[in-house]
């Protein structure tokens, strides 16, 4: 089947890359020529394990081609995806203006039945405004369906490929029959493709992401009533996730969540209850929660220095929002790198994916190093952010020799309170003793 996808972000080049691999021919619109460039030269822009090798194989046996042209990527397609950024506005909802933009250009383009497929994530009602922004040109048949991603950053290919479930939000018979075949070679194991309305699965995506950040905000919330009376998170966290009802999954305390999707989605989800005069309060509360969680922290590490962080060095691990990925989108990092430049301490950073983007961002008002030792060297203490595989199992004795004070700040409760105190660190964790 011929494919077009519009928009080359982490879901529409995963969409795309993953689609030519099941022997679709697959046409990328973006309109950065810089990027297209790129890609039509072997070069990935984003970072995603696994995604390299696929992305590699099929431009070269011609499957998955790039174009700036919106007219040329979509000649012959059978299915347009549109998978493009839906940004937070000002008060909170998404902004729909690169998808309803796209869909005017696509009326007078479109010759023959064509299905349009939201990819992006997008308030309910979005399927009917796209719907009506296509029909003010178009002189051919077309459905419009919703059918939102659950890609997780770090294993998207993977889930891509081997879904839990596909929900598609369509009513047409026609747009059914082509998006079964479209989807048959990832749900050969029996995985289902849930039909609904297109409302219904334009709320599906919110719901689901709104429950797992209220999942991971609860759970912060309980590592902080720990931390008062004297419980521990993990052993917590062990206790109530064998509850089948509950689950093992995004239990984990930590300095909260960020990313390209649970804070956008959360805050679009509020702001959709807000504007049909529903008072959404959980999500008002995760949100506020969350907002706080982040630069936790903080406040402990200016009291270990007793109040004065002027002229301290911080060393920090990770800078991704998560690991696996380069996205620094909402990225707890970043808030605490302000508060610490703030109170006049200096930031000596590392992270394996994300320095490029910081760096962008911050220009030179952190210092960025080759690994994580060299961010140890003459540092006051080290502060965690991201949860990286390397910084697991860290060489202690090597970080004995370069910290100033054997003092870490755990936001992602990386190691075991005994281990720390045999060690001699001074360690702070998330919903745990503090260890002298």
């Amino acid at each position: 089947m011929k494919i077009a996808v519009v928009g080359t972000g982490y879901v529409g080049l995963v969409t795309g890359t993953c689609f030519a691999e099941t022997g679709n021919q697959v046409t990328c619109v973006d309109i950065n020529q810089e990027k297209v460039q790129q890609m039509q030269a072997g070069k990935i822009p984003i970072y995603e394990p696994g995604l390299d090798d696929l992305f590699q194989r099929n431009t070269q046996e011609g499957r998955l081609h790039f174009t700036t042209s919106l007219k040329e990527g979509i000649e012959g397609a059978k299915v347009i995806f549109l998978a493009l950024p839906t940004p937070p506005g000002a008060d909170g909802s998404a902004d729909l203006k690169y998808i309803l933009q796209v869909a005017n250009d696509l009326g007078p383009i479109l010759s023959d039945y064509t299905v349009i497929i939201d990819k992006s994530t997008v308030p309910v009602g979005t399927s009917d405004k796209v719907r009506a922004a296509i029909a003010k040109n178009a002189t051919v048949e077309f459905d419009v369906v919703s059918n939102p991603e659950f890609l997780r950053e770090g294993v998207a290919v993977e889930d891509f490929m081997k879904p839990d479930r596909v929900v598609i939000g369509t009513q047409s018979d026609r747009a059914k029959d082509l998006m079964s075949r479209l989807y048959a070679p990832l749900v050969r194991q029996g995985n289902p493709i849930i039909f609904m309305d297109e409302r219904s699965a334009e709320l599906t995506k919110y719901a689901a992401n709104a429950f797992l950040a209220t999942k991971i905000t609860f759970m912060n919330e309980i590592a902080n009533l720990c931390e008062l009376v004297g419980a521990n998170v993990d052993e917590v966290r062990k206790g109530i996730g064998t509850d089948s009802r509950i689950g093992k999954r995004f239990l984990f305390a930590g300095i909260g969540y960020g990313g390209s999707c649970f804070p956008k989605d959360v805050q679009a989800l509020a702001k959709t209850s807000a504007e049909n005069d529903y008072e959404f309060k959980i999500l008002d509360s995760v949100m506020r929660v969350n907002e706080n969680q982040k630069t936790k922290l903080i406040p402990h590490l200016a009291k270990h220095f007793k109040g004065d962080l002027a002229g301290k060095k911080i060393a920090m691990w990770g800078l991704a929002f998560k690991p696996y990925t380069d996205d620094i989108r909402e990225a707890p990092a970043l808030y605490n790198i302000d508060a610490l430049l703030e109170l006049g301490a200096s930031v000596s950073a590392y992270d394996p994916e994300a320095m490029g983007h910081v760096k962008q961002l911050m220009g030179d008002k952190i210092t960025f190093t080759k690994n994580p030792y060299e961010a140890l060297e003459g540092a006051d203490a080290l502060l965690i952010v991201t949860e990286w595989p390397q910084f697991r199992t860290p060489d202690f004795e090597r970080m004995d020799s370069l910290l100033k004070n054997k003092v870490i700040f755990d936001g992602r409760n990386l190691y075991e309170l005994n281990q720390m105190q045999e060690l001699g660190y001074t360690y702070y964790s998330i919903g745990r003793q503090t260890i002298h």
